[in-house]
């Protein structure tokens, strides 16, 4: 669960910080890049990290199935982060 939260507070970090109203596509494009390479790097760290991450699928699958949500939390995060830019200009 630790490692989905983190995924997340990077994500809103990164949405927040970016300056001005994203396109949602390109925003998707970035975060889905960025939130792979986040992904696979908590999604192996996972593995050696007993009780790291809340599923308990193993295998290259696993891994896999891991870094794709991890991807979404991220994309969710970032899309939260972007909303405050949203709010402010109308």
């Amino acid at each position: 669960m630790w490692f989905e939260l983190l995924v997340l507070v990077v994500g809103i970090g990164f949405g927040f910080l970016r300056s001005g109203k994203e396109d949602l596509g390109t925003l998707i494009r970035q975060g889905l890049f960025i939130g792979i390479v986040l992904g696979l790097f908590l999604g192996v760290l996972s593995i050696f990290s007993p009780g790291g991450m809340s599923m308990g699928v193993e295998g290259a699958a696993g891994v896999a199935v891991k870094v794709i949500i991890l991807a979404i939390i991220f994309i969710i995060g970032v899309m939260i982060g972007d909303l405050p830019e949203t709010c402010k200009r109308g």
